[in-house]
């Protein structure tokens, strides 16, 4: 059952990445490894043995894998996936039917019928009793508007937050209550809070609507939602950049250390008349694994800028100033000019940082491409040296 859970991991992880839409901003890949996380709490803190616990913890990874085929009925379209994937995996029937009930028993209307249903529920909605609450909560507000053309006023949010917590939302559990409530109640009272000076300054802004002016191309502060997405996906990129710098070190590294051996064990024999015969195995064996050298260096090699920009760049809009390579051998007084132009051009400070997400995405296309290149080149190479130095060995009847 373990490696079952693990393939299903596998294959979550893999369909959320390739099929779920970006705009989805909560209900992604993170809030399902959140709700196995907290299913796993929940499954030990309840003392579930491990057959009640596999079931939770497969529930949990396929529960919104629906989200891919679209937002109405998500849940009947997971059961369908969930369905799919465990049949595939040659699942008993029990296992089956235990699964799409425990996901079927996340929809917002249900109310659950037995221990295994309760802890899905509450894992699901374990963000409520965080410290991150009204962060994840923005996430959920961006996804609505992205999605389901939901537009809320700061207010409207407000009160649809309160209302949930206060009135409609409660934990199942005993575990998740003692784990989560306390914290829940804090949130309801810095959501009571925000509210009741929301309230206070849209009475003030009403009275003196009319006194107030502002300047036309005055920056606007980027709401909490969108800083969110941006560090969320930054964050995203840079690991995927580690994990492709981590595989290319790894090739490098043990191809070097086949050409080592070839040169010191392997090479060292070729003098001898008698050993004529691995002479092209060796060749084609030393080649292959060059290439696939060469080509981690390209992966991980960085690319140079000029590092430098002018006014005239700046007030056309065309430098980036949130990379370093654009800016590296600029004085300080010009940096600190041209990012004061930037921070008060709302439209210019947006577009770098959707330029910053563009061009770390097109480097992270052409390090995993090379990557792809390099690993089917290393593979390709170990078959056909070890075909050569199999069809040298015959041929020379010296097997």
């Amino acid at each position: 059952m373990e490696k079952l859970i693990v393939e299903a991991e596998k294959f979550t992880t893999k369909l959320l990445n390739e099929e779920l839409d970006a705009s989805f901003l909560y209900h992604n890949l993170t809030h399902t490894q959140r709700v196995v996380e907290k299913s796993e709490l929940l499954a030990e803190q309840s003392r579930l043995n491990d057959e009640e616990t596999n079931y939770l913890i497969l529930a949990a990874w396929l529960h919104d894998t629906g989200y891919t085929k679209g937002i109405k009925n998500h849940e009947d379209a997971s059961v369908k996936i969930a369905k799919s994937f465990l049949k595939d995996q040659d699942c008993d029937n029990n296992t089956i039917e235990t699964v799409c009930n425990l996901i079927l028993a996340t929809k917002l209307d249900y109310s659950p019928k037995n221990q295994l249903e309760k802890i899905i529920r509450d894992a699901d909605c374990s963000h409520i009793g965080s410290k991150t609450y009204l962060e994840v909560s923005e996430l959920l507000k961006k996804e609505w508007e992205l999605t389901c053309n939901k537009y809320l006023t700061e207010s409207e949010w407000l009160d649809e937050n309160i209302a949930f917590l206060s009135t409609k939302h409660r934990f199942h559990t005993t575990e998740a209550a003692l784990n989560w409530d306390k914290r829940k109640g804090k949130n309801i009272s810095e959501l009571l809070k925000a509210k009741k000076k929301l309230d206070a300054e849209n009475r003030k802004q009403k009275q003196r609507k009319e006194a107030l002016s502002f300047k036309k191309n005055k920056i606007e502060l980027p709401e909490r939602g969108i800083e969110t997405m941006f560090r969320v996906t930054l964050k995203n990129h840079m690991h995927l950049s580690n994990i492709a710098d981590t595989k290319a070190n790894i090739l490098l590294s043990v191809n070097a250390i086949i050409v080592s051996m070839v040169l010191s064990n392997l090479v060292s024999k070729l003098d001898n008349p008698s050993n004529a015969y691995l002479i092209l195995p060796t060749i084609i064996f030393v080649l292959f694994t060059v290439a696939s050298i060469i080509l981690s260096i390209l992966a991980t090699r960085p690319n140079i800028t000029s590092g430098k920009f002018t006014k005239k760049d700046v007030a056309n809009k065309k430098v980036n100033l949130l990379f370093f390579g654009n800016f590296h051998k600029m004085s300080l007084n010009d940096f600190e000019w041209a990012m004061g132009e930037m921070m008060q051009d709302r439209d210019y400070l947006y577009s770098s940082m959707k330029k910053d997400l563009y061009f770390l995405g097109l480097v992270l296309d052409r390090k995993y491409k090379i990557l792809r290149l390099t690993y089917s080149v290393f593979m390709v190479g170990i078959i056909v040296s070890v075909i050569a130095f199999a069809v040298a060995f015959h041929s020379t009847g010296a097997y």
